[in-house]
């Protein structure tokens, strides 16, 4: 005689760290759909706030709607994973708070980062020869304060529509692992 697992056997048996990890990761049509959506949004929450400021005839608008746009698409798989791995078989709130501090932090830091890039690029030009000791000190301080400008100047760009999206994208994350976690515990095993 063999009895069904319970509904809670994912509690007592947890999941080992490959499949849970494996689990984490988006599909391909996730990646292909989310991403570009996503993308859009944070390029067309920087354009609102810009022109909300009446600053959208800016010289550099497309270089900075590229700019949070590419942030966006990278950020997007990056995000879903990590919030997946962290909320896997958790409620709905969980999932909700999951998904709103990853695809947030992760936007940002994604976006950020990249910006360093470009200053850094930027600033490469008046630095000490690569890989000497000034030029560590350098290339630290140069990363830092344009992830910190990046702060200060570019992250009320994301405001209001990127926080918009962002609360409408965790809510339905969170509800279509809801919907997988009921699926998933219909197929027999």
């Amino acid at each position: 005689m063999s009895e069904e697992p319970d509904d809670r056997s994912h509690l007592l048996f947890p999941v080992p760290y490959r499949q849970r990890l494996r689990r984490a990761v988006p599909s391909l049509s996730e990646i292909l759909i989310g991403g570009p959506v996503w993308a859009l949004w944070m390029a067309l929450s920087a354009w609102h706030a810009l022109w909300l400021r009446e600053h959208d005839a800016t010289f550099h608008l497309q270089s900075v709607l590229y700019l949070y746009a590419l942030g966006g698409f990278i950020a997007w798989p990056l995000a879903l994973s990590a919030a997946r791995y962290v909320a896997r078989d958790r409620a709905v709130e969980t999932r909700f708070a999951a998904f709103l501090l990853c695809l947030a932090v992760g936007t940002v830091a994604t976006t950020g980062f990249l910006f360093c890039l470009d200053y850094r690029m930027f600033y490469s030009q008046w630095h000490a020869a690569a890989g000497s000791r000034m030029w560590f000190f350098q290339f630290i301080v140069t990363s830092v304060s344009a992830f910190y400008q990046f702060l200060v100047l570019g992250l009320r760009l994301y405001l209001p529509l990127g926080a918009i999206a962002l609360v409408l994208a965790s809510l339905w994350l969170a509800r279509d692992g809801e919907r997988r976690a009921r699926f998933s515990a219909r197929i027999p095993r």
